[in-house]
């Protein structure tokens, strides 16, 4: 039995296949699926799936990569937003510095503010962090301790960074969540660092439609290949499929603890 940790089927290249993503997922054993707000304009997209079936689940948050989105994400929204009981996580959220386009570190002061008022709406409603980090894992790790983000709890999602800041990152009480790219032949640090991070620290995900893992790289990905990721990482650190496949569903509903495990589609 799998979960998929992280995904965004509200985008329309899955949207309009809903009813074979759901059948795929039967069919792969994935149970269940956590689909993550980037905006706030588009979240009542991601809640209307997440309360048309028992197996979905919403976050609400905005991505980084998203300035200027309808509505700013305040505390006073999020912790309205979050209350919704098929809301179990906050997010996502975090810092992202690899598109600066043109503009220095110290002009992503927004990014920082907005990361720090998600860390504290999560804090507030104890929905934990789904955390987006790329070209920015210090501010990311030194916000979250500034901001007692242990407090909260969440997932470093999409994890790609070094054994390092895993380490910080686990430190501070937080889950490492693996997609596709932990499958892919360029990823070798990042298959070191998954022969490391604790089996009973860890999420699995897919980031669909984005990344999809071996064998199907290239593809749209969706929901239900999220199994592939699993086996993938079994096979590295010469586990049963059915270990990883265990430790990391008891993971997600351990730290989504707002989510019914029984509530099957």
């Amino acid at each position: 039995m799998f979960v998929d940790s992280h995904c965004h089927i509200d985008f329309p290249e899955l949207a309009q296949r809903l009813p074979q993503l759901l059948e795929n997922m039967k069919t792969n054993q994935v149970t269940h699926a956590l689909c993550i707000s980037v905006t706030l304009e588009d979240f009542p997209r991601v809640l209307a799936l997440a309360e048309q079936h028992p197996n979905l689940y919403a976050s609400v948050g905005v991505h980084p990569d998203y300035e200027e989105d309808a509505e700013e994400p305040t505390l006073e929204r999020l912790v309205t937003l979050s209350a919704h009981p098929r809301v179990v996580g906050t997010g996502e959220t975090g810092l992202d510095y690899y598109r600066l386009n043109g503009r220095s570190i110290d002009e992503m002061e927004w990014q920082r503010e907005r990361f720090r008022t998600h860390i504290r709406a999560a804090r507030q409603t104890g929905k934990p962090l789904i955390i987006h980090t790329r070209s920015s894992a210090d501010d990311t790790l030194r916000l979250m301790r500034e901001e007692n983000a242990r407090e909260a709890g969440g997932v470093m999602h999409c994890f790609t960074e070094t054994w390092d800041i895993a380490r910080q990152a686990l430190d501070e009480g937080f889950y490492i969540s693996l997609s596709g790219i932990v499958t892919f032949k360029s990823a070798a640090d990042l298959q070191e660092t998954a022969k490391k991070v604790p089996l009973d620290r860890m999420l699995i995900e897919t980031d669909s439609p984005y990344l999809a893992p071996v064998p199907y790289r290239g593809k749209t990905n969706e929901p239900a290949w999220v199994r592939h990721v699993g086996e993938f990482i079994a096979g590295l650190r010469g586990v049963p499929v059915e270990t990883v496949a265990e430790q990391t569903t008891e993971n997600f509903f351990r730290l989504f603890k707002h989510i019914d495990r029984n509530a099957h589609a």
